[in-house]
């Protein structure tokens, strides 16, 4: 069942890469008492992801944290490794935060996940982003197949203004 708006979202953890090397976060840490920008990407270091998704937080960052979000945070079905890469690669530093969901443990959770084994890619998490407000879906947008749009940091934005 894919999560909507009105739900809370599913207890779960991440792997971050912190300064004394690989750690987790729950959903809590993460969610409780903060409105938060989730955005997901179907793989680190790939065309859209690199080119336009991530940047684009980047770049924008101030922006949305203007708009009253705390956090601004991007997750992949990729390794620990992987994302601390991609991110120091494209600049995150402490504008995004950078969550792996190695298994997919989390996409699956959310029922978001994306069987991408036709590009040799195994289990994904589809592209989306979701505004969560103390742990609660605020807003949803789930990309089309092939598509970048809503998912992107300009229409969070837009959502959050």
């Amino acid at each position: 069942m894919t999560i909507k708006i009105g739900d809370k979202m599913p207890a779960g953890e991440f792997a971050v890469m912190g300064s004394d090397g690989p750690g987790k976060i729950t959903t809590d840490e993460l969610f409780k008492g903060k409105r938060v920008v989730l955005f997901s990407v179907p793989g680190a270091f790939t065309p859209t992801c690199s080119q336009k998704h991530l940047p684009g937080y980047v770049k924008k960052a101030d922006e949305l944290k203007a708009n009253g979000i705390d956090t601004i945070a991007c997750t992949s079905v990729n390794d620990v490794f992987v994302m601390d890469a991609w991110g120091k690669d494209q600049g995150a530093g402490d504008k995004v935060m950078m969550l792996a969901d190695g298994n997919a443990t989390y996409a699956k959770a959310l029922g978001l996940d994306l069987d991408a084994s036709g590009f040799g890619m195994g289990t994904r998490g589809q592209r989306f982003s979701i505004i969560v407000n103390d742990g609660v879906v605020e807003q949803l947008n789930v990309e089309a197949p092939g598509q970048f749009d809503v998912s992107s940091c300009e229409y969070a934005i837009g959502q959050t203004a």
